[in-house]
């Protein structure tokens, strides 16, 4: 019996990717930008995450309404990283929303960078709320914080009720040739990326994936912290904030034995294998500067 074709979602309109958890993301063939803003609704509340810039705000807008949300319910937007493609739209939402008890929620560092464009919500730092977050049902989203995976105030989210855990830039990747939700092929998983000349110069999932780590992560050590870190999480799915949905088990496992598995990550890409000891002498700088400072002395 064939097998039966996968259907592709219509990415022009809101797509449900858990129970009540809804991707309200751009994809645009023609440039291949992505951004993937998810609106976790809960009853007559919802929580906007990672909201996207300024210019596409109008196209999230509507699909925040089509999927039977009034702006007026969102009680808090979450912002994992400070990149403004991620809140670029925040004053906008702030007039629409219209709420004088909306929360913007993010790492300290990052509301450092959103605090000069922010007017009207209340900024919460994740200590502040001890972590967490909870709703008037009490449902509750978890923050862990994924230090320089890649930036400073990075961090996740996680629903306790949907078991969906947003990953900010970790599981994001280049791809163009895109789908929300991604499932690898048995020659993926035998490929592993390894081959990736060979198919045909067709995007490979894996190897989009590995690149987009190697080049956007701090470092390998930063990158295979966050993989601990969500080691600890008891979630179902995967959603990152620049890449498909992950649900399949042995998927999941797959790319994170992937990843933390790859080498030259950031700056270790850069250092090579150079030893702290090498990279921490300062005797250059100092003898420069003493020689500079004693010319100058001598000149005068």
């Amino acid at each position: 019996m064939p097998a039966k074709p996968v259907e592709t979602p219509d990415h022009d309109r809101p797509i449900k990717v858990a129970g009540d958890v809804t991707w309200v993301g751009i994809h645009d063939t023609s440039s291949g930008w992505l951004s993937s803003p998810y609106l976790v609704i809960d009853g007559e509340e919802a929580v906007l995450i990672d909201a996207g810039s300024r210019t596409d705000f109008a196209a999230i807008m509507m699909k925040i309404m089509q999927a039977g949300i009034a702006p007026t319910s969102i009680v808090a937007l979450i912002y994992q990283n400070y990149n403004p493609r991620l809140w670029g739209s925040l004053q906008h939402l702030e007039m629409i929303i219209s709420r004088s008890d909306l929360k913007i929620i993010s790492d300290q560092t990052n509301l450092l960078f959103l605090q000069p464009y922010s007017e009207l919500a209340t900024l919460v730092s994740l200590d502040q709320l001890n972590y967490q977050f909870t709703l008037s049902s009490g449902r509750t989203l978890e923050f862990i914080k994924t230090p320089f995976a890649p930036a400073a105030g990075s961090f996740m989210t996680f629903d306790t009720k949907s078991r969906v855990v947003f990953t900010g830039d970790l599981f994001s990747t280049y791809a163009c040739q895109w789908n929300l939700f991604l499932e690898f092929k048995e020659s993926c998983r035998i490929c592993k990326g390894k081959a990736m000349n060979e198919c045909h110069n067709l995007s490979c999932p894996i190897s989009d994936i590995l690149r987009f780590h190697k080049e956007i992560m701090s470092s390998e050590r930063a990158l295979r912290l966050a993989l601990d870190l969500l080691a600890d999480l008891p979630f179902t799915t995967i959603a990152p904030q620049h890449g498909s949905v992950i649900s399949k088990a042995e998927d999941i496992v797959l790319i994170c034995e992937l990843l933390s598995e790859i080498k030259g990550v950031g700056v270790d890409g850069i250092i090579g294998e150079r030893s702290f000891g090498e990279l921490g002498d300062v005797s250059p700088i100092r003898k420069r500067l003493l020689r500079d400072r004693s010319g100058l002395s001598g000149d005068k």
